[in-house]
């Protein structure tokens, strides 16, 4: 099994706690952008750099990864191709995407990216990441991430 973290986006904060399980538990990391970033030094944890582009990371990420794999994104097309391929998708906020709820991520995040291309809404996006983000993060995270280990070893 092993972690991706599509990583142009995701917050500091999140990746230390990727890079603290991955050393503790032994589990491998790849982190996926369009441009170069510091990782810790360990055998566990890599980093790959893609070409400039729309979705090239996304579509990276999904090419490589298996259905035992975990991927840390807030991009909820992404996280649609990683539920369909049989992974599990974390948002830093914690949310756990599934098959039960990407249908619905994917309607309203389309929905309202036609309404701000159409000049109906102004601006938009996430509230800031706060500290009760980060603990919610970290409790799906370890939740998962545990069942995830459990199932690799059957």
């Amino acid at each position: 099994m092993k972690i991706w973290i599509d990583a142009d986006a995701c917050p500091a904060v999140i990746k230390e706690i990727v890079f603290k399980a991955s050393e503790r538990l032994s589990v491998e990391v790849c982190l996926v952008a369009n441009q170069e970033l510091k990782i810790p030094k360990s055998s566990l944890i890599s980093m790959v750099k893609v070409a400039k582009g729309f979705d090239v990371a996304d579509a990276y990420i999904v090419t490589n990864l298996n259905a035992n794999d975990m991927v840390i994104t807030a991009d909820v097309p992404l996280a649609a191709l990683v539920v369909e391929k049989g992974a599990l998708a974390i948002n830093p906020r914690g949310e756990l995407y599934n098959e039960g709820n990407i249908s619905e991520r994917l309607s309203v995040r389309n929905f309202m990216q036609s309404m701000r291309e159409s000049g109906l809404i102004q601006g938009g996006g996430p509230a800031q990441f706060n500290p009760a983000d980060k603990q919610r993060f970290a409790s799906t995270f370890d939740k998962y991430l545990h069942i995830l280990i459990k199932k690799d070893k059957k």
